[in-house]
């Protein structure tokens, strides 16, 4: 049997890349990891979202290739499905499914002024007030979703609405964007999580060419 592969680009800027790596950790498949180089031509279209089409993050199972987020999130949920990446409740997986399919189709202010960049840290960083409007919408989802199911995740256990928004969360984190005290509990809880410790120890480790990209998402 042919093994189990997740492709993915920089763990310092790929949101989309955390994203997919966090949903298979989540689920509990076993999987290598394939890691594309920065120069590799679908890696920049990845990373600086130049493309319509990104093929990264790509998960290789049992014959199927996976390479839109939201479509890997729903083939392990139903392959794993004892892995709770969905809420067992018909309205609460409703309503997960509607919170992920915003941050995977909305919310571009946010990635052009507010880029993933886990080595970076700006204090005091001017945020334009298009961006602001996210962020006050990224706010209000986590604020309903964490008063209806008392925390510490979204929807009480994480499920793969956590995996969709940890990427927002290092933004918050690189760009000091000053949160209430139940959604800063959240951002702590989701930046304290073992998988995310073990993708920003890597990140920190990556080779720093790949910071002479423009990256602009």
């Amino acid at each position: 049997m042919a093994k189990t592969t997740l492709t993915i680009s920089s763990k310092n800027y790929s949101s989309w890349s955390l994203r997919g790596w966090l949903l298979a950790k989540f689920s509990g498949l076993e999987f290598e990891e394939v890691i594309t180089a920065p120069d590799d031509a679908s890696a920049r279209a990845e990373i600086l979202l130049l493309s319509s089409s990104i093929l990264v993050p790509c998960l290789r199972h049992e014959g199927a290739t996976i390479w839109d987020t939201l479509a890997i999130a729903e083939y392990l949920n139903e392959v794993m499905p004892d892995a709770g990446l969905l809420p067992a409740d018909r309205i609460r997986r409703a309503h997960c499914r509607s919170i992920c399919g915003e941050i995977h189709s909305g919310f571009t202010t946010l990635r052009a002024s507010l880029p993933v960049n886990l080595k970076g840290h700006f204090p005091g960083f001017k945020i334009w007030s298009r961006a602001q409007a996210d962020i006050d919408r990224v706010c209000t989802i986590w604020r309903e979703c964490l008063a209806e199911s008392g925390g510490p995740f979204l929807f009480g256990e994480r499920t793969m609405a956590d995996a969709m928004y940890a990427p927002v969360v290092t933004r918050f984190m690189t760009y000091d964007v000053k949160l209430d005290p139940a959604l800063a509990a959240y951002a702590k809880t989701i930046m304290a999580m073992s998988e995310m410790q073990e993708w920003i120890e890597a990140a920190m480790a990556e080779p720093a060419d790949i910071e002479e990209l423009e990256v602009e998402y």
